[in-house]
C-alpha cells in the first residue's frame, strides 16, 4: 500500500475542521472581492487583488483536502505494544546515545518539530514492523544512524 495515502482518524478529523474553517473564509473573501470591485478600477485596486490571490490560495487547499480525504485510508491504531505500525507511538535510543519520541503517521499529517514522522520517510518506513528492543538502521542525508527500540505505545 502507498504510505503517504493513509491517515489517522485524528489526522482526518484536523483535515476535516481545517477544510470547514477554509469553506467559511471562502464566504468572506467573496465579500472582499465584491466590496473590491465596487470600488471601481480593477487594474490598479489593491484590495482586490489581494482578494483574489487569497481566494485563490483558499481554494487551492481546499481542492488538495478533498482530494486527500476521498483517497486516503484512514488506519485505525492497531493499539499493539509489540509491533510498530501507523499510529504507534515510540521511544528509541540513537546509537549517539540521543532519546527521541515519535508518532508513525500518515505523509499529509508529518510534522517532525512535533514528533511526528511519516511512515514514508527513510526513519519511518525504518520503524514499520520493529518490535522492542530491535535494532534499526537508517540511512539519512547526514550519514547512518541506527536506533534501539525501547517503548511503543
Amino acid at each position: 500500500m502507498d504510505n503517504n495515502k493513509f491517515i489517522t482518524p485524528t489526522g482526518k478529523q484536523k483535515l476535516e475542521e481545517e477544510l470547514t474553517l477554509l469553506k467559511n473564509r471562502r464566504v468572506l473573501v467573496a465579500q472582499k472581492i465584491k466590496d473590491a470591485k465596487e470600488l471601481g478600477d480593477l487594474s490598479e485596486n489593491a484590495e482586490y487583488h489581494a482578494a483574489k490571490e487569497e481566494q485563490g490560495l483558499i481554494e487551492s487547499r481546499i481542492l488538495e483536502i478533498e482530494s486527500l480525504l476521498k483517497s486516503a485510508t484512514v488506519v485505525q491504531p492497531t493499539g499493539s505494544k509489540t509491533r510498530i505500525s501507523i499510529g504507534s507511538r515510540l521511544t528509541a535510543r540513537s546509537n549517539q546515545g540521543e532519546i527521541i519520541e515519535y508518532e508513525i503517521v500518515g505523509m499529509s499529517e508529518a510534522d517532525p518539530k512535533h514528533g511526528k514522522i511519516s511512515a514514508h520517510s527513510p526513519i519511518g518506513a525504518a520503524f514499520l514492523g520493529a518490535k522492542k528492543g530491535d535494532i534499526i538502521k537508517v540511512v539519512i542525508p547526514a550519514g547512518k544512524i541506527e536506533f534501539t527500540v525501547q517503548d511503543i505505545r
